[in-house]
């Protein structure tokens, strides 16, 4: 973890020094930051290895099931620190969480609280009763808004990118999705609470923002005399000075607005790059799969984004072997990307979501059968990224260069497509737009010149 200059003596009597293990998506990440910048606040330090912590914090994800065995195995591990040390308190928070509760406590006897990602803006209460040896504590609860960070100054002193939540929840309810189960219900956070946290972090040197949500395109703020959606949010935050670029994830197809796809023409620092998943090609498994939406609709968005936005880079996540999928369900969602040809993809096997419609479907896949299926997906995405970064070379593109990269004198930063470029350069150039013509293109980065 990187080192931050604390305020002095903490708070908390039985706590000095704290790691925090972040699994899963980008929300995760954010949710680690509100926890981290609170114990700084309060006279904690981080640590780089949970061996020197007294407290541990385990940020989980719950999406698939493959980062929930990730968590117990890690889980299992910090266990095993703990008997060499009974005065250490280890935290489960995130999505596993909320999905598991009491049951974390009894399979983990080591696990001293459980924190729900609603239950973040209480998180001040439940440490005091830690610290003053109240007992374990559960703390689920799904009906609290979402907590408002505290800035901690030089937090983001290293950043160039980070996140911002504009919305918690989904209502959505996929048929496969644990989301609305472990994050609750939509509720939208208010246009000036999201101001002024983004001129906090424009303050300590962030130049792009990311804005966070389960469905950003339902992001919906009523106020006493206004109305706030998600295309007028956008226009409202790009005008703060100092943000070189504007982005947003995730975005549902059945929610995507005409204007929020003119918003992309007419916000300058909005970057050209929409991550719109479309889970299968196929309309019957997408209408078991209660995405709302046809494949001639996601087709016929992607036409429209491409017509308004020629050079737009388009991101995707899609499921293989949902319940009942056949071999020409999976031919109708290798033709749609085909089709399409997404810059890059977020691909993975179906997996059963305990308390989810589809847990309860006939017609599972056999482990093998999905295996092959995503095999085969990932390697006709490959080919296709390839391409069109093959396409680059020569090309000359503006990149946010964000700081050193692995080789010794280069630079790393992204387009506003969303893909990495490596280049020769001198740190002065950390934190700035500058433009580069692409030499070299591989799978997952670019290889450039400066411009000068």
């Amino acid at each position: 973890m990187k080192k931050i200059s604390t305020l002095g003596t903490s708070n908390f009597s039985h706590f000095r020094h704290f790691y925090i293990k972040t699994m899963g998506c980008q929300m995760n990440d954010y949710d680690s930051d509100y926890l981290a910048q609170f114990l700084v606040n309060n006279g904690f330090s981080p640590v780089n290895t949970p061996e020197n912590a007294d407290l541990i914090l385990i940020n989980t994800c719950a999406v698939r099931a493959k980062p929930e065995q990730k968590a117990y195995s890690f889980l299992g591990r910090m266990s095993s620190i703990k008997k060499g040390n009974p005065d250490l308190t280890i935290g489960m928070v995130g999505c596993l969480a909320q999905l598991k509760g009491p049951e974390l406590l009894k399979r983990f006897p080591q696990l001293d609280l459980v924190i729900g990602p609603r239950e973040l803006g209480r998180f001040k209460k439940i440490l005091e009763k830690i610290d003053r040896n109240s007992g374990k504590i559960v703390a689920t609860r799904l009906d609290l808004a979402p907590p408002q960070p505290v800035p901690c100054k030089g937090y983001f002193h290293k950043r160039i990118t980070n996140h911002v939540s504009i919305m918690e929840g989904c209502n959505n309810f996929c048929s496969y999705c644990i989301v609305p189960y472990v994050r609750g219900r939509e509720i939208s956070r208010s246009p000036d609470e999201i101001v002024a946290e983004a001129k906090n972090l424009l303050s300590e040197g962030i130049r792009e923002i990311t804005l966070l949500g389960q469905n950003v395109n339902s992001y919906l703020w009523e106020g006493k005399k206004s109305k706030w959606g998600f295309p007028a949010l956008l226009n409202e935050l790009s005008r703060l000075n100092g943000l070189l670029r504007l982005r947003f994830t995730t975005s549902h197809p059945k929610d995507l607005s005409d204007d929020l796809i003119h918003s992309f023409c007419h916000i300058k620092n909005l970057c050209h790059h929409i991550h719109l998943p479309f889970q299968a090609g196929s309309n019957r498994i997408l209408k078991l799969m209660k995405r709302g939406y046809t494949r001639e609709n996601y087709l016929e968005l992607i036409d429209k984004l491409r017509k308004m936005i020629p050079d737009i880079a388009i991101t995707s996540d899609v499921m293989v072997g949902f319940p009942g999928e056949s071999d020409e369900d999976f031919e109708l969602t290798m033709d749609l990307v085909r089709r399409v040809e997404f810059d890059s993809l977020f691909s993975f096997k179906y997996s059963d979501r305990k308390g989810t419609v589809a847990e309860k479907m006939d017609g599972k896949i056999d482990k093998t059968v999905k295996s092959s299926r995503l095999n085969i997906l990932q390697d006709l995405q490959k080919k296709i990224t390839l391409k069109k970064n093959k396409a680059l070379e020569g090309i000359q593109l503006e990149v946010l260069v964000e700081g050193p990269s692995k080789r010794v004198g280069q630079l790393t930063g992204r387009t506003a497509s969303h893909k990495v470029v490596n280049f020769n350069s001198n740190n002065s150039r950390i934190g700035r737009l500058c433009t580069v013509t692409i030499k070299h293109s591989f799978l997952n980065s670019l290889r450039g010149e400066v411009v000068e």
